[in-house]
């Protein structure tokens, strides 16, 4: 061996002693306190919780340090915690002990709300309490041992049972429904804004909902009052829908046999409509007059209790034409196209046409005396709202009573009654 290669021996091996020296002094501390680096705090506890000398010190899960001497006191456990050069520490910081896998491995974990100092410097002191420990596993197993001899067994095979019939042959559904929740995750991730936008909205209508509970809860109570008028109802409604095919055969029955004649009907009707439209304050006034003077005229009438009523035409005034096309101008009945409306109407004046629409009542801006406008009954007390008598008194129907004690003279009061003042 050459002397070259003793000499770079030599080297390599003073070099892996001096590394694994500065490794092992650096992990047991002892670097650092030679050079002087890094800071010392205290922490008290009630108890270990697991912890032991050189157990990781972490700050929300970033090592910080270790724990470099554990001392045992009448009010629990100090320690000495050897933290990393720089490190900046919230003097406010609560600590917890947590297991760093099933086994074991308890660290320290200081958890501070966050970043702002003042920070914790050398020979400064943080306390815990009994919940900065770890659930004890000896009373974790206790208590679970507890809860499971709590549980009925025949109830609990029953649960295991149903789960296992609910959950039977669902595979496929449930993979489907999990695939669903996992796309509806990432487009809702996709779209975030309208997501937040949603979530505030339905806070909103959440609100509603609790603010309009008595009203819920009110529409509730009167749908179950319904359902249970439907389901006391059920033989009636199930009869219903039994006839309700047959009916509705009858009635399109019907509606086919009506078919030539319906429309003709229904166009009859509407010309009838029109010709009331167009007198609707004379009807109205026949409406209001007719039953006091049919009341009046069957009333004490000898000798067999009846009024008789003769009606008879006056043709001395012959009809009235002015206000009409001539005849020559009349259209064939059998023109059956449709023709520009002609507003044909009487145009002569008095004795033409006396009981005629020019005749019939006035309006509220143009009062006729002894006339009826949009005139309403009153039976209570007999006055007729709108009517105007040849004074400007408002017109009352009163009942004449009872007109037997006139004996044969009763019939004269059908000529008196509408001439007298009321």
């Amino acid at each position: 061996m050459s002397h070259g290669i003793k000499v770079r021996i030599a080297a390599f091996l003073v070099l892996s002693a001096v590394g694994i020296v500065y490794i092992a002094g650096s992990y047991l501390g002892l670097v650092d306190r030679v050079l002087g680096r890094g800071i010392t705090v205290h922490a008290t506890l009630p108890t270990s919780g697991g912890l032991f000398e050189g157990s990781e010190v972490t700050y929300r899960g970033v090592k910080i340090g270790k724990v470099s001497t554990m001392t045992a006191t009448q009010e629990g456990v100090t320690l000495d915690l050897a933290l990393e050069d720089g490190t900046e520490l919230p003097a406010d910081s609560p600590m917890f002990v947590h297991n760093l896998s099933a086994v074991g491995e308890q660290y320290l974990d200081f958890e501070p709300p966050d970043d702002k100092g003042p920070y914790a410097e050398a020979g400064d002191t943080f306390h815990g309490d009994e919940a900065s420990l770890p659930v004890d596993e000896g009373d974790l197993l206790v208590e679970l041992d507890h809860f499971v001899s709590s549980v009925d067994q025949d109830h609990l095979t029953t649960v295991v049972a149903e789960l296992g019939t609910m959950f039977a042959d669902t595979g496929r559904p449930l993979q489907r429904m999990l695939d669903g929740g996992t796309e509806f995750i990432r487009e809702a991730s996709a779209h975030t804004d309208d997501t937040i936008r949603l979530l505030d909205q339905g806070k909103r209508v959440l609100s509603t909902q609790q603010a309009e509970g008595e009203n819920i809860r009110s529409l509730a109570r009167d749908l179950r009052g319904i359902t249970d008028a439907l389901a006391a109802s059920d033989k009636d409604l199930e009869a219903v829908l039994d006839g309700t095919p047959g009916t509705a055969r009858e009635l399109d029955s019907l509606l086919k046999e009506l078919q030539p004649t319906l429309p003709v009907l229904l166009g009859n009707a509407v010309s009838v409509n029109q010709v009331v439209v167009a007198n609707l304050n004379g009807l109205e006034q026949l409406l209001v007059t007719y039953p006091r003077v049919i009341s009046s005229g069957f009333t004490g009438t000898p000798p067999d209790g009846y009024g008789h009523v003769n009606m008879q035409l006056d043709y001395r005034v012959p009809p009235c034409t002015k206000g009409f096309k001539p005849p020559s101008q009349w259209r064939s009945t059998r023109d059956l196209t449709d023709a520009p409306i002609f507003p044909a109407k009487c145009e002569s004046g008095a004795p033409y046409v006396m009981r005629g629409p020019k005749y019939s009542p006035g309006t509220a801006a143009n009062p006729s005396p002894g006339r009826v406008y949009r005139s309403s009954y009153d039976p209570t007390t007999g006055f007729v709202s709108g009517a105007v008598g040849r004074r400007g008194e408002p017109v009352r129907f009163v009942d004449q009573g009872n007109l037997s004690i006139l004996g044969g003279d009763a019939w004269k009061w059908l000529l008196v009654g509408p001439v007298t003042d009321r």
